[in-house]
């Protein structure tokens, strides 16, 4: 009999592969992306010695105030520009994306892209 494993095993063993690729600096930290069924997650992080520079998510007032929706494109685009606007109030211009294991494609695609409209670079 073939076993599958859940989706939460594959993401969390394609995102510790993809951690030993790539880590953040100081001159250039990680954008780290998490998204549950109900909310999305977003960090800025120096992996040299282990600090969260800037985070955002949708459970935050200021944000949750401003989306119809915690868990959806609309909402993952918001998350994107307002991790921007706080990246860039810090100093923080260039990136490296980290999606966290998932596909990149619908809210990961769409934070990544307001991120960089925003003025995010990766």
């Amino acid at each position: 009999m073939v076993s599958k494993k859940s989706r939460a095993e594959v993401r969390i063993k394609k995102h510790s592969r993809m951690r030993n690729r790539f880590s953040g600096t100081a001159e250039r930290p990680r954008l780290s992306v998490f998204r549950s069924n109900n909310h999305m997650y977003a960090q800025i992080i120096d992996d040299t010695v282990g600090n969260t520079l800037v985070s955002a998510s949708t459970l935050e007032k200021d944000v949750k105030s401003e989306i119809e929706k915690t868990n959806n494109v609309d909402a993952a685009a918001y998350l994107g520009t307002v991790i921007a606007k706080r990246a860039l109030d810090k100093g923080i211009k260039t990136v490296v994306f980290d999606r966290g294991g998932f596909i990149y494609q619908g809210k990961v695609a769409a934070l990544a892209e307001a991120a960089r409209e925003a003025g995010l670079e990766f």
